[in-house]
């Protein structure tokens, strides 16, 4: 069962003087928005962000972050090239956003990631689906399979490129967020080495031969600081869309906008709502790192607690200005079962505050915990048997 222990904040942290704390305000056009702060877990805005929505080209960020997997588990090789096959060719060649390979090409895994992040490539995410699942069908089963175990319940994927296709690909703004979050976390190396690149050349034009560059359409880069990363979309059906983060002063923010009516829209939009969300919040330090925060119950342990410690500064968001009051309770699916690696995290710390929304920090373990020997093991046994 789920173990809740409560915890005050405050004799952990700085001392509070009592403020204001409402959400700054904000408003926005686009029809569905969302932004977390991904430091502290604390959503800072929400507008119909359980939606579903078609997501145009955002699907691509599903298609980037399965590649990444198999790259990080060596299934996948960034040298490794998949030829581009006649049918692929004819089919989308043309048909929409266009890293402009062509029939019998060669591209590496890198150049094809660089097609799909930078160029928004609808044939580059084809030739790579096929090539690594042999049928863009069979690419798209990992997608969703993916998609199940990161938790994205109200999201479904028909393509690998998010080409419509009569409502069988849908997802919300608040997947998409949790998407972004997963890969920037998970892929820290290959987020920072694909989704920043501001142009990518590919291709040659017809007559003089001169190589094709293109801009990345992410509408924060250079444009607001820290900002690298992430995916733009655009349909008749869905409108302009995009989920992007930018990292600034140890905050790192993932935010979603979908539904706007204009490409220019999108980018004064999205710039306008990623800088308020660095503005009208800040950083409030709670617990640093490596300090003890509490205890965990262990089963079947050598020992029958483990201590739980912050893995990093922690640090809670809250609008500029104020410095409220907040409570802490310890949480975790226990007891926790031996044994355990220090620095695993297994508890989170929620933070709570009146009028501000709830925040998760990550308690990791505070040294190892190996699994019982047999004589506590046997007592262990008893002490349960008879209700000691």
């Amino acid at each position: 069962m789920k173990k809740l222990i409560a915890a005050s904040i405050l004799a952990l942290a700085i001392a509070a003087v009592p403020t204001n704390a409402a959400n700054p305000p904000f408003d926005t056009p686009a029809p569905i928005a969302y932004m977390e702060d991904m430091s502290s877990g604390a959503v800072l805005y929400a507008k119909d962000a359980d939606r579903r929505i078609p997501p145009a080209s955002m699907a691509k960020m599903m298609t980037v972050h399965v590649v990444f997997d198999l790259l990080k588990k060596g299934e996948l090789k960034l040298d490794q090239t998949f030829e581009v096959r006649p049918e692929t060719w004819k089919k989308w060649h043309s048909q929409g956003s266009t890293m402009f390979l062509g029939v019998g090409e060669k591209p590496r895994v890198e150049d094809l990631l660089n097609g799909i992040v930078t160029l928004s490539g609808n044939d580059a995410c084809v030739v790579l689906a096929e090539g690594i699942a042999g049928t863009e069908e069979a690419f798209v089963g990992l997608m969703n399979q993916k998609a199940k175990e990161l938790g994205l319940s109200n999201s479904q994927f028909g393509t690998s490129n998010g080409w419509p296709d009569e409502g069988r690909t849908f997802v919300t703004a608040r997947d998409l967020a949790h998407l972004a979050k997963a890969t920037i976390l998970n892929h820290a190396d290959l987020y920072k080495r694909f989704y920043s690149l501001k142009t990518y050349s590919w291709g040659k034009t017809l007559g003089a031969g001169a190589a094709i560059s293109q801009a990345n359409r992410d509408p924060l880069l250079g444009r607001v600081a820290g900002a690298d990363g992430l995916k733009t979309g655009h349909t008749e059906e869905a409108g302009y869309g995009f989920t992007g983060s930018a990292e600034q002063g140890g905050r790192r923010l993932v935010m979603v906008v979908a539904g706007l009516d204009s490409f220019g829209g999108r980018a004064a939009e999205s710039v306008r709502f990623m800088e308020w969300g660095f503005r009208a919040w800040k950083a409030r330090p709670i617990v640093g790192k490596g300090k003890h925060v509490g205890e965990a119950e262990v089963q079947g342990g050598g020992s029958s607690t483990v201590g739980l410690v912050a893995p990093r500064d922690l640090a809670a968001t809250v609008p500029a200005g104020t410095s409220p009051e907040m409570q802490g309770r310890i949480v975790y699916q226990g007891p926790v079962k031996a044994p355990i690696k220090a620095g695993a995290h297994i508890a989170d710390l929620v933070i709570d505050s009146p009028g501000m929304p709830q925040q998760t920090l990550p308690l990791v373990a505070e040294s190892d915990v190996g699994t019982a020997g047999f004589f506590r093991r046997a007592w262990l046994g008893l002490w349960s048997l008879f209700g000691l």
